[in-house]
């Protein structure tokens, strides 16, 4: 399954780049996440286990934590199209292939962050756990995840 969430900033994109290429204060910056513990650190990869909160019922509402631990890096040599790349290493999303592009347009920026995601379940074919995670976690946390990069862009 291949899914994409995006969302457009008033702000240069190697702004946006900057701030969200940090993943170590995430949970400073995102209030939604809870904790990002770096496990390691390779060349220009780090390895990180990441938790956030699903909420339901709203914003503020209550939620479940959600836990995974990728591999992140960073490639900013093409301005026209600036990318964070997670891979999905261990929890229930592992193989999940994450792209951040953050592009130019007009006097700002497009962030469209792109899942490629597929999990075979014995029964269930491939199509259900991805389609459940996308809908039901990945769009929430993610959307919440761009609103509050575009608010911290913007606010400088």
């Amino acid at each position: 399954m291949i899914s994409s969430i995006g969302i457009r900033v008033a702000a240069e994109p190697r702004r946006v780049f900057e701030l969200a290429r940090d993943i170590t204060r995430w949970a400073e910056l995102l209030p939604h996440y809870r904790r990002v513990t770096v496990h390691g650190r390779r060349d220009d990869r780090t390895t990180a286990q990441m938790v956030a909160v699903r909420p339901f019922r709203g914003e503020s509402g209550p939620g479940i934590p959600v836990t995974w631990r990728a591999e992140t890096w960073a490639e900013g040599g093409d301005p026209l199209d600036l990318r964070l790349r997670f891979l999905h290493i261990r929890g229930a999303t592992r193989g999940m292939d994450v792209t951040w592009h953050i592009r130019p347009l007009g006097d700002g920026a497009e962030v469209v962050i792109e899942h490629r995601f597929r999990r075979d379940l014995p029964l269930l074919g491939e199509r259900l756990l991805p389609w459940f995670v996308d809908r039901f976690f990945t769009r929430p946390i993610a959307g919440r995840t761009l609103r509050r990069f575009k608010a911290l862009a913007e606010a400088r």
